[in-house]
């Protein structure tokens, strides 16, 4: 059997490269040794964009989403996509999960403060101080096993460990102890920070040729260089780490990059050589999700096939919750004709 593995993206917009080598690739690869769920967190932008105006961008941000998962690879015949929200169980064992945490434990999250400087918050709301429980929320409820997550995440990670143990300890084995696997980050294009939306420092997966060449163009590299006959610094240059990791042309990689640190290439040949392997590696992307934007029925349809499964194991975690603390529990029953389902209150 299979161990599970679920991961995610909140939909606040488009997914970037940093985005594909930090995580798309390997789920990509993960389709075929793991039971994959893979959350589009709605609940999550919450914590941060509460406003009607962020939410009414929510619902093409998350078709959006889904595309680019196809373009890139992902599989929903092997892949169990869904959206946060349409699972009414994440806000049940979100609610449950917050009685086995103290205030003092979730206010030494380094990441919260970081998200809300980030947001301009003066101060922090309840929700972003309850968001790490939200995601253990997301990881326990298909009992998954195995977490990618980003650096800055490993933190809320680790009480999602605790809380499982927690439970566990206080009632039943219930819950796996989920394990993490941090990704890989990419510098942006400032060579300041990591790639992100926010930042205006990504080159997304959606770029057309001119976008693309126009942001490479004005990459950061090494700012000790005045002449393409100064010897350059190769190791931390943005525009090499990209060449690294888009550019299969091994060889010409090489050259360019002991050229550069002998003087003898200036910036404007190596940031045009990566414009051409960036568009090259964004060309057949493009392509399958023009092909996947034909159908604009398929990602209703992939969202629905989605929410079915994982609404099933939720309801499976949900009842095996409840009878470990000795809740009330209930059962799914057989609904009148033209109802999907119904909830029938059994006491056990």
């Amino acid at each position: 059997m299979k161990k599970r593995l679920l991961t995610g993206d909140r939909p606040t917009g488009a997914l970037h490269l940093g985005h594909y080598l930090g995580s798309l690739a390997n789920r990509v690869t993960a389709q075929e040794e793991y039971d994959c769920f893979f959350v589009i967190a709605d609940l999550h932008t919450l914590t941060t964009r509460p406003q009607k105006s962020h939410i009414a961008r929510l619902k093409e941000n998350i078709r959006q989403m889904v595309l680019d998962y196809l373009a890139v690879g992902i599989d929903p015949n092997r892949a169990t996509i869904f959206v946060q929200s349409t699972i009414a169980e994440t806000f049940e064992l979100n609610t449950l999960l917050e009685m086995l945490v103290s205030v003092p434990r979730l206010e030494r999250i380094p990441v919260l403060k970081e998200m809300a400087q980030a947001a301009h918050l003066k101060t922090q709301p309840f929700g972003l101080l309850g968001y790490p429980v939200l995601m253990a929320a997301d990881i326990l409820l298909p009992r998954a096993d195995i977490v990618p997550v980003g650096a800055d995440n490993r933190a809320n990670i680790e009480l999602a460990r605790e809380l499982a143990r927690r439970f566990n300890r206080m009632y039943a084995e219930t819950f796996p102890i989920p394990d993490y696997q941090i990704e890989d980050t990419l510098i942006g294009t400032d060579g300041c920070a990591k790639m992100s939306k926010s930042l205006d420092n990504a080159i997304f997966l959606a770029d057309d040729a001119a976008t693309v060449e126009r942001k490479v163009m004005g990459m950061y590299t090494d700012p000790n260089r005045l002449s393409a006959d100064t010897p350059g610094q190769v190791e931390g240059n943005p525009v090499f780490i990209y060449h690294e990791a888009f550019n299969p042309d091994l060889d010409e990689v090489c050259e360019l990059k002991e050229r550069y640190r002998q003087g003898k290439v200036g910036d404007v040949e190596v940031k045009k050589k990566l414009v051409h392997a960036l568009n090259n590696f964004l060309d057949p992307i493009q392509e399958r999700r023009t092909q996947f934007e034909r159908d604009p029925d398929l990602v209703n349809v992939i969202l629905a096939q989605g929410t079915q499964r994982m609404s099933a194991e939720a309801q499976e975690t949900i009842l095996q919750v409840r009878a470990a603390m000795g809740l009330p529990s209930y059962a799914y029953v057989k609904a009148p004709q033209g109802i999907e389902s119904v909830r029938g209150l059994a006491l056990v």
